[in-house]
């Protein structure tokens, strides 16, 4: 490995404000991929999205995220103005053993979406190994992440050797009794998730907006909850394939209008009033989730049962949540919200695997095979 140039595809696209980073995890998770390889002599080029730019945006540069980077590192990060080219080539011409690189937005060029042969080739030019620890990527067919092992050895990172490992033992081989919690607002987003689960799990409880649709299919009420017309006659099939595996909410914590300090009440689930809507699960809910998930020996939760981003309808998922941390069985945590959520209810450091895959997470939960990581399988 010493003196090796390794192309390393991390995923860096963190949320910004006003220049600044706002939120580091997605650097810290790729801290030891890299830090590894530099203390092994490679000739560590890291390359990465950020954002969706429409040609070079100076607003998207990864330019903030060497610097932070670097602090992690504690080592030195050089950055190259772009990604292929000679400001790229001149930049890996100068690197010496143990050093790490960052190369500008890979999506500054449309040909990397496009996945383009010839960009791929340009990208792989400068590296003479290509690792991917991109997991949050590895759903997209973008140059960056699979066209490059054309070219190059392929082979997995830290980060997406554990994401893979955590979804396998959750997933693949998984304890029993098996438990799915799944919420979120859509059912049309988490079909296929909830229809590949099923096949998988014991018992799926569903909470969060998606719920009202199962109502709707029920026949019940919803006053003027969310409900995905379009979508009730899914729920319907989902409902009758689960049979008593599923478990929807028995209560539910409503208002009348879905802001802070409203007047809210409790209504059962088959009997919510006209005017009002279902903005989080109920304390019987809560209740009753936990009793079955207390002899749970693997857990997969994905999306927040109530509206999180409100206190008054938090407590549901941080009741749950606090029972799937306490349940004593493997549990494995997926999806932007369903993290943003514990994090902000003070539930983060008490789950197996928190995956910080987001749609590439969904789509392994629905059984997908995902471009970028099939191509380190032939790899």
């Amino acid at each position: 490995m010493a003196g090796k140039r390794v192309l390393v595809r991390e995923d860096l696209n963190v949320p910004m404000s006003k220049g600044a980073i706002s939120d580091d995890a997605r650097i810290r998770a790729a801290v030891p991929t890299l830090q590894h390889l530099a203390q092994r002599g490679a000739k560590v080029i890291v390359m990465s999205h950020l954002g969706r730019p429409n040609g070079v945006d100076p607003k998207l540069s990864l330019r903030p995220v060497s610097a932070r980077l670097a602090e992690l590192l504690n080592r030195d990060v050089q950055f190259a103005g772009d990604c292929v080219g000679e400001p790229a080539s001149t930049a890996v011409g100068k690197m010496t053993a143990g050093q790490v690189l960052l190369l500008e937005n890979v999506r500054f060029h449309p040909e990397d979406e496009a996945n383009d042969p010839e960009f791929a080739r340009k990208l792989a030019s400068l590296g003479e190994i290509f690792v991917n620890d991109a997991f949050a990527a590895s759903h997209r067919a973008h140059a960056s992440v699979v066209g490059v092992a054309a070219y190059l050895p392929a082979f997995a990172g830290e980060l997406m050797e554990a994401e893979l490992n955590a979804l396998q033992l959750a997933l693949d081989s998984p304890r029993r009794p098996m438990f799915a919690v799944v919420g979120g607002a859509k059912v049309s987003t988490k079909v296929g998730v909830l229809e590949h689960l099923l096949g998988k799990v014991d018992t799926l409880l569903i909470g969060g907006a998606m719920a009202n649709t199962f109502f709707k299919a029920k026949g019940w009420p919803t006053g003027t909850g969310m409900v995905e017309e379009s979508s009730v006659s899914e729920a319907n099939a989902v409902a009758a394939k689960a049979g008593d595996k599923l478990v929807l909410p028995v209560d539910l914590v409503c208002a009348q209008r879905m802001e802070a300090g409203q007047p809210l009440r409790v209504m059962a689930s088959d009997a919510v009033e006209a005017g009002w809507m279902a903005l989080d699960i109920g304390p019987k809910t809560v209740a009753l989730f936990a009793q079955l998930l207390r002899g749970a020996a693997a857990i997969v939760w994905n999306g927040p049962l109530g509206v999180t981003e409100i206190k008054d309808f938090t407590n549901g998922t941080k009741g749950v949540g606090e029972a799937i941390a306490a349940s004593g069985g493997y549990t494995l945590v997926g999806g932007g919200d369903t993290v943003a959520a514990i994090d902000s209810l003070g539930l983060g450091g008490r789950f197996s695997h928190v995956s910080t895959g987001g749609g590439a997470t969904l789509e392994y939960l629905e059984g997908k095979e995902l471009p970028g990581i099939a191509i380190l399988k032939e790899g």
